[in-house]
């Protein structure tokens, strides 16, 4: 396809996943070279979370010790460069799937984490008005308490079988509502709620366009258009 012309659109989305992070170093979830393997996928569980805690720690500061070296490349800096390009009247509003902190250290603001931020932590307990705060300790023995209440602190991050916050499903909502250029990048799409975005974008009129390494199989009928390749390598020249 041709390249994206900005002043045609107003109110941009882009979504992004694992595949923007591929050239930081980081690897995807899914795929021939992803990290889900049996013992991830468990202990990325809400349940194993009550009955493991520890185990959970100690697998996600495995996850986290990866994103200490990690900075932004190319794809991270094309949407910051995008949201810097654009007039007053228009807006970029950035979804990502990625826990890895990597849009915000390369200057995108604000960013809608859908499943939270693995550089952060916070007390597990629903009704600790503690906030949850920066923290890249990576190795654990016993369990962190929180000093304000008392509980269990956990990884800042959505376990499979736990809602998304109710902030973020607002903001994320909010920023489809009227949108008429959707981008998903770097995703396969399959994961709800995220999964459901483009077809949330359909509804708007919007152009919806993926940029991923490998087509859709099968095809999703609400993305117009394809971008086959890496997203670092695309994304700087994707925006006239």
């Amino acid at each position: 396809m041709d390249t994206i012309h900005l002043s045609e659109y107003r109110k941009i989305v882009a979504l992004t996943g694992a595949g923007v992070s591929v050239a930081s170093g980081l690897p995807t979830y899914r795929g021939p070279d992803g990290i889900w393997d049996d013992d991830v996928v468990k202990y990325a569980m809400a349940e194993t979370w009550n009955e493991d805690p520890l185990g959970v720690w100690q697998q996600f500061a495995r996850l986290r010790s990866g994103l200490l070296d990690a900075v932004p490349n190319a794809a991270h800096h094309a949407l910051v460069d995008l949201q810097q390009r654009l007039s007053p009247s228009q807006e970029l509003h950035l979804i990502t799937q990625n826990v890895d902190g990597l849009h915000q250290a390369a200057g995108s603001e604000p960013v809608i984490e859908l499943h939270g931020n693995l550089r952060r932590t916070r007390c597990s307990e629903s009704n600790c008005e503690s906030e949850a705060f920066s923290d890249l300790t990576v190795e654990f023995t016993v369990l962190p308490i929180c000093e304000q209440c008392g509980g269990i602190l956990r990884p800042d991050i959505v376990l499979f079988g736990e809602p998304l916050s109710w902030h973020v499903e607002r903001d994320a909502t909010h920023a489809l509502r009227g949108c008429d250029l959707f981008l998903a990048i770097g995703t396969s799409g399959t994961v709800t709620p995220a999964a459901n975005f483009v077809r949330s974008a359909n509804y708007e009129g919007a152009r919806t366009v993926l940029v991923n390494l490998e087509p859709m199989d099968p095809r999703n009928p609400y993305f117009d258009a394809e971008v086959l390749g890496r997203a670092e390598d695309v994304l700087p020249g994707l925006f006239a």
